[in-house]
């Protein structure tokens, strides 16, 4: 059975003064099982959340890593920088891609270092509002897929715990949604473009795929209602320990109901 994952993505906000009692405070109120909590602070508050989240079962992520190991590459922080700090990492957010020209090779490059370095990533892909307008959403999206792991080990990515997290462009902090039914038949797209166009067979069933697009604890219901999504990567609402609250609960019911239908069969 797949994991049920709630990942927090801080962006741009909070600072080392106030990053740690926020990371303390939604642990303190999600503690539910079954779910797998993940907190990604910018950073500069790596080392203050991870602080606060010691003792707790709660993963600290980064939003970013380069591909290289070091050099010259001002403002860049590389994956033995995070040792100690991150244990998860974010790869090829839209606002990465958009604000950084991050292209699928590149996130490809960023993905092997990840994963060498034993960061568990979750890749990012996503399509624009033209895109999903025009009917091409998934075309776009196999081909984020395919121009980031060709190439890739898929075993290998599987035993680092590769997450792929669906965000379509449009419904990033804009309020909008993609409806259940178009995330839950992309979570489908994506696995099949894994198994058939990639080569992983059988073991694409296996990968995580969280939606990511303005996800609230009042809209998570209806995606966790899809046996194809597997949680969420949430942006301006895990800045918000009840709104975290509310969707790891809604997490761990669906947990516990998979659970309770895989032990029937």
């Amino acid at each position: 059975m797949r994991p049920l994952i709630i990942a927090a993505n801080w962006k741009m906000n909070t600072t080392p003064a106030d990053a740690g009692e926020l990371a303390a405070t939604i642990a303190a109120r999600t503690e539910e099982p079954g779910v797998i909590r993940v907190i990604c602070p910018p950073f500069v508050c790596l080392a203050a959340v991870r602080d606060a989240l010691k003792g707790r079962d709660v993963a600290v992520g980064a939003q970013n890593v380069h591909h290289e190991q070091a050099g010259a590459y001002t403002g860049e922080i590389s994956a033995a920088m995070l040792n100690g700090l991150a244990t998860w990492v974010i790869l090829g957010h839209s606002e990465r891609r958009r604000d950084a020209g991050e292209t699928d090779e590149l996130i490809g490059k960023k993905l092997a270092r990840a994963v060498a370095s034993g960061l568990r990533p979750i890749m990012c892909v996503g399509e624009l509002l033209a895109e999903r307008e025009s009917g091409r959403a998934v075309e776009v999206v196999a081909a984020q897929l395919k121009g980031a792991l060709a190439g890739k080990d898929h075993e290998e990515l599987l035993r680092a715990g590769f997450v792929i997290a669906y965000e379509p462009v449009w419904a990033i902090g804009t309020g909008k949604t993609a409806s259940s039914a178009d995330a839950a038949d992309m979570a489908d797209a994506i696995r099949k473009t894994l198994a058939d166009d990639l080569g992983w067979g059988k073991a694409a069933a296996s990968v995580p795929v969280l939606y990511g697009g303005s996800v609230t604890s009042a809209n998570i219901a209806e995606f966790l209602g899809e046996p194809s999504i597997d949680g969420g990567l949430v942006g301006g609402a895990s800045l918000k320990p009840d709104e975290m609250a509310g969707m790891v609960a809604r997490a761990a019911l669906v947990a516990r109901t998979r659970a309770g239908a895989e032990g029937r069969r």
